[in-house]
């Protein structure tokens, strides 16, 4: 386990809260009864702040808007679309409702579109197989070919894990094409460390992001203190993001 993987799966909100009530219970079984109940309380209220909707607003969102979503025809012209593997919340419109395979928006989506606006000719799909044999960038070129994007328009890198080497690996290929101007597509959440790292690797990279998800929904009973169980599970992948940034610039990859 890489040392990004091992800090986020320990301050995901609910492992970190679990964590920290066993090892309560552990200082209070050895009568440190004060520094117990002091442990406990601070996995509870990290479990509680990423529960509440007004959490993801603030953290998340604040990445989400870093590179603001542009419509498609927009955005300046470049020599490749370089869309990145993976799905933040399941590709769901809005955070914080049910899944609706209807109204979902994977990032392939957003690069088909790109295309079809002829913002580039080439489309780069990125991703090792995280499971099974087949790779990310398989499936999204598959997904392509079933929006009537040409096999010719399509290349792919199936040989990265992470979005440090989506970058290394990626910018290997265009650099041997000559390619330097790409369009970035992944998730807005995502983007900041997505386009810091491609940056590093000398590709003068313009963001295009799918659109962003951690919006407040148009439900009227709403409510951003309500503690909400979709939130607290989904908001790994934002504490994935912020441990991400510093594990990347501390080893120099941003």
């Amino acid at each position: 386990m890489t040392l990004s993987s091992f800090l986020t799966n320990l301050v995901i909100p609910l492992n970190l809260c679990i964590a920290l009530l066993l090892a309560g219970a552990i200082l209070f079984i050895v009568r440190w009864r004060k520094t117990a109940f002091i442990v406990a309380a601070a996995g509870l209220s990290w479990a509680l702040f990423w529960s509440l909707p007004a959490s993801s607003l603030w953290a998340g969102g604040r990445l989400e808007q870093l590179y603001p979503y542009q419509m498609p025809s927009s955005l300046p012209t470049a020599q490749a679309i370089v869309v990145l593997g993976g799905s933040t919340a399941n590709a769901r419109q809005n955070w914080f409702q049910p899944y609706d395979s209807a109204t979902a928006s994977p990032r392939i989506d957003t690069a088909a579109i790109l295309y079809k606006e002829n913002r580039a000719p080439l489309i780069v799909v990125s991703g090792a197989a995280l499971e099974g044999s087949v790779s990310e960038a398989q499936v999204m070129a598959n997904a392509l070919k079933q929006q009537d994007i040409p096999e010719s328009a399509v290349l792919m890198e199936s040989r990265s894990f992470t979005t440090h080497e989506n970058a290394i690996y990626t910018a290997e290929k265009l650099k041997q094409r000559d390619i330097k101007q790409i369009l970035l597509v992944t998730s807005a959440l995502h983007m900041p460390r997505a386009m810091a790292v491609f940056k590093k690797q000398g590709m003068s990279a313009v963001a295009a992001p799918s659109a962003p998800q951690i919006v407040v929904p148009s439900d009227p009973s709403f409510s951003f203190w309500q503690p909400n169980m979709r939130a607290l599970a989904a908001s790994r992948s934002i504490v994935k993001e912020y441990v991400g940034l510093l594990v990347y610039w501390v080893r120099g990859w941003i």
